[in-house]
């Protein structure tokens, strides 16, 4: 079966922080509208992370996510549970083992900015619906 784009507008989405608190310029919902221009800005940390809870169950294969350069991470770790189970580890880096689940967490961590900045203008899981 062909690999399909999973985030839809039912995918109920978290992040960790946003730059300022401004989500109107900086928001989680710019990840995931297309556009070149908008992106999702973290405020510093040492910790950043982004779930997705899934209107229903998928099996994810990839994971595409284009980083502002000199604001991304250099370690990041994947969770993953079905409804109602706690979170495990999938695996680190961005290597993607097929995975059924309901939710992902991505977590980076050792961001290359010295602040701990995560900037996203592009976060993409591919996979099947089941």
């Amino acid at each position: 079966m062909p690999v399909e784009p999973l985030i839809c507008a039912d995918t109920a989405t978290r992040v960790s922080s946003v730059l300022n608190r401004d989500v109107k310029q900086f928001g989680k919902k710019h990840m995931f509208d297309g556009s070149e221009e908008t992106c999702w800005n973290s405020d510093q940390g040492t910790c950043q992370w982004v779930t997705l809870d899934f209107p229903r169950t998928v099996k994810v294969s990839q994971l595409h996510i284009q980083f502002q350069g000199g604001f991304s991470s250099r370690l990041c770790t994947l969770e993953g549970c079905r409804a109602g189970e706690e979170l495990v580890k999938i695996s680190d880096l961005f290597q993607v083992e097929e995975t059924v689940l309901d939710k992902l967490k991505i977590t980076f961590e050792n961001s290359t900015d010295f602040f701990g900045r995560i900037v996203v203008y592009h976060l993409g899981v591919l996979g099947e619906r089941l």
